[in-house]
């Protein structure tokens, strides 16, 4: 197999390393594409492609996420990760630590960790990889990893909610929750949500966005029965699909332009979180960007009464 075909089989891998440890599709897919110059540019080949791939992928998203923070500290409103639509790898032996790794929910959680922190748990809890490849990934001795994955799993599991919903429920929980929405019915809406539920939109200062998150059945319900019908009338579609590997739908406007994504958060039978990604930048690889600030002026002309 010639170096271009190892790489190309384990895109996919390195590539679902980055995304987790950035939360980001395009810083993720240039981590992979300078890991393939480091690689090709390599004197000698390595005994294994996949531990120096994985190993090279990591240490360049680590110097990626730590120039990051500083970005997201200055970031306008909350920040969500950029939405992903699938994953490109695969593993059935791994296939429940990597959906679970994948969720907006997790992705926000890592981001709690320090980026040595959330290096050693993706390579080790999520990939399964061995302390000494983690060792070598992260440049760190095996017993300084097991103490950085000690930590990890510690703020992981403090964040985790003590109940989740099987796939089957959500998919159910999430068609009668767009349904409800489609049609505007607060009453619909309210009993799918949990007392506290929290509606987070992530505009970045580049589209227009919700002022605060909003919290409480209640308010949600209504905030949302109240979107769907000035959508509507300016032919803002949504169709329902996976959003990092929960329910979710992207919206576009009338010539089939992405105005936002949005992913559902479903805990012991209702929704806890609902979760809008609809800063541009974040939404280009998802197909070709709506112009928010148009629809949304959009909206308002057809809100005023007619004179």
């Amino acid at each position: 197999m010639s170096e271009v075909e190892e790489f190309e089989e384990l895109r996919p891998l390195l590539f679902s390393i980055a995304y987790r440890i950035l939360g980001s599709v395009g810083e993720a897919e240039d981590a992979v594409q300078e890991t393939w110059l480091r690689f090709d540019g390599s004197p000698a080949r390595p005994r294994s492609a996949k531990a120096f791939l994985a190993a090279a992928v990591t240490r360049v998203s680590i110097d990626v996420l730590r120039s990051a923070r500083v970005r997201r500290e200055e970031y306008v409103g909350p920040w969500l990760p950029e939405p992903l639509l699938a994953d490109p790898y695969e593993d059935p032996a791994r296939a429940a630590e990597l959906a679970d790794s994948v969720s907006m929910a997790a992705l926000l959680l890592l981001e709690r960790l320090s980026p040595l922190e959330r290096a050693v748990f993706v390579l080790r809890e999520v990939f399964g990889f061995g302390f000494d490849e983690v060792a070598t990934a992260v440049g760190r001795s095996e017993a300084a990893c097991r103490q950085l994955l000690v930590r990890a799993r510690r703020h992981m599991e403090a964040g985790r909610p003590r109940f989740e919903a099987v796939r089957k429920e959500r998919e159910e929980l999430a068609s009668r929750f767009f349904d409800a929405f489609r049609e505007g019915d607060v009453d619909g809406l309210r009993e799918l949500l949990a007392a506290d539920v929290s509606m987070v939109g992530d505009g970045g200062g580049k589209a227009p966005q919700l002022a605060r998150t909003v919290v409480g059945a209640g308010n949600v319900a209504r905030l949302l029965a109240s979107v769907s019908p000035r959508l509507a009338r300016v032919d803002v579609t949504f169709e329902p699909h996976e959003i990092n590997g929960e329910p979710g739908a992207i919206f576009r406007d009338r010539d089939g332009r992405v105005l936002h994504t949005l992913a559902l958060d479903a805990l012991d039978g209702r929704i806890q979180t609902i979760r809008s990604v609809i800063n541009p930048d974040k939404l280009g690889h998802v197909g070709p960007v709506a112009d928010a600030w148009a629809i949304d002026r959009e909206v308002r002309r057809a809100r005023r009464p007619a004179r």
